[in-house]
């Protein structure tokens, strides 16, 4: 699994001047919990720019005064007017507690469908899971091979080893839809065949 490593020192000001000086300086306020204690600590904005503006899914490494901690991001807050990084919440991955994290999909094959004039449309891109951190993937690997014109991918669809999949097992995660020429074809096919 791809991992991001971050360097951040540890903060003890928490008020808001603290917060207001640190985020002058260009540094971003961020909290670490989930483990056995919590933590607060900076680092620079720039260093969040691989592991925020990406669709992936990665591990945070977090270098604290010389002790690494393995993290997952967990909240983002932005500044409404500039749109700036204000804060970041990351959860600390501990082998025995299952975390609860959104896993991209990514969709693989060719569906039949397709082939045969229809269009794809993907209507979520990722789904929430429970798991242990071992049990934790970059993505979650759906095959459409098999998707005619009007079937559906569901949730339970999905299937990964130790995850359980918080979001409700009928929703539609992909289809096959008929495209506008596809019905008209049909449509002229069908007049052509009473005449």
């Amino acid at each position: 699994m791809k991992s991001v490593k971050i360097e951040g020192k540890k903060r003890s000001d928490l008020g808001k001047k603290a917060t207001r000086q640190v985020r002058s300086e260009g540094q971003v306020p961020c909290v670490i919990y989930g483990g056995n204690e919590t933590i607060h600590f900076t680092a620079p904005v720039m260093s969040f720019r691989h592991l925020v503006y990406t669709p992936d899914f990665q591990i945070a490494e977090i270098n604290l005064d010389g002790k690494t901690y393995k993290t997952i991001m967990k909240d983002l807050q932005f500044d409404v007017v500039t749109d700036d990084l204000t804060h970041i919440d990351f959860l600390e991955l501990v082998d025995d507690k299952k975390v609860i994290a959104n896993l991209p999909l990514k969709f693989t094959g060719q569906s039949v469908g397709v082939k045969a004039g229809g269009r794809l449309e993907i209507k979520v891109k990722n789904l929430k899971v429970r798991a242990y951190p071992k049990h934790l993937l970059e993505s979650l690997e759906v095959s459409i091979s098999d998707l005619q014109i009007g079937d559906n991918l569901r949730v339970q669809d999905v299937k990964a080893e130790g995850i359980e999949f918080m979001n409700s097992p009928r929703i539609p995660i992909a289809s096959v839809v008929t495209t506008r020429a596809l019905r008209q074809a049909e449509t002229e096919e069908a007049k052509a065949g009473k005449k």
